[in-house]
């Protein structure tokens, strides 16, 4: 295992429901060059992290990107499996550790991956209000405990979070967090 290296996890498989659509795919016209959310949050996060990773649904139709595409295995469970099967392609490759990420954060920025991945702990979370689980750092070995907490019918990303060493990160801009789970998000953007 590489110590140094910090692989990077989209999860792009959500089923969007407040959105309406695959929030993956889409784009705000005028924004982040015309790329849609997921090409653009492969960009930021390969500035900072190799390998990058994607976690879809199955069938989820994407555009062509520049990383490994990894399918959701059984659908419908949320963020958990998801995060394991990132974390566990990230083992593979060597990393210890992986910037994990909902696809739908178009202010993620590169400071934030920076400021997260120089803390040490099985999990690094940033914390503005609440604790944010899709913009964390984790560590890889988290892929076995994953897999038990599923397996024991556990669906809660919390559940993980409170087995693990974790480190939160207080942060006094919460931009880099903004999600877009909705038209009005995208709309308040234009």
């Amino acid at each position: 295992m590489t110590a140094g290296r910090l692989a990077g996890v989209v999860l792009a498989g959500g089923a969007s429901r407040r959105m309406g659509r695959d929030k993956a795919t889409l784009t705000v016209p005028g924004r982040f060059a015309g790329l849609t959310l997921v090409e653009h949050l492969v960009s930021v996060l390969a500035q900072r992290c190799d390998p990058v990773f994607v976690v879809a649904a199955q069938g989820q139709a994407l555009p062509e990107l520049p990383v490994q595409v990894l399918r959701d295995e059984v659908p419908g469970l949320g963020p958990l499996p998801a995060i394991g099967l990132g974390l566990r392609a990230a083992a593979r490759d060597g990393t210890q550790r992986a910037f994990v990420c909902g696809v739908d954060m178009p202010f993620l920025t590169t400071e934030l991956i920076d400021t997260l991945s120089a803390v040490a702990a099985d999990v690094v979370l940033p914390h503005a209000d609440r604790d944010h689980y899709l913009a964390g750092v984790y560590h890889t070995t988290l892929a076995d405990t994953v897999d038990a907490l599923v397996a024991a019918g556990e669906r809660r990303v919390g559940a993980l979070i409170d087995g693990a060493d974790v480190r939160r990160v207080v942060l006094a801009d919460a931009s880099p967090l903004a999600n877009l789970n909705s038209p009005d998000d995208v709309a308040g953007l234009l």
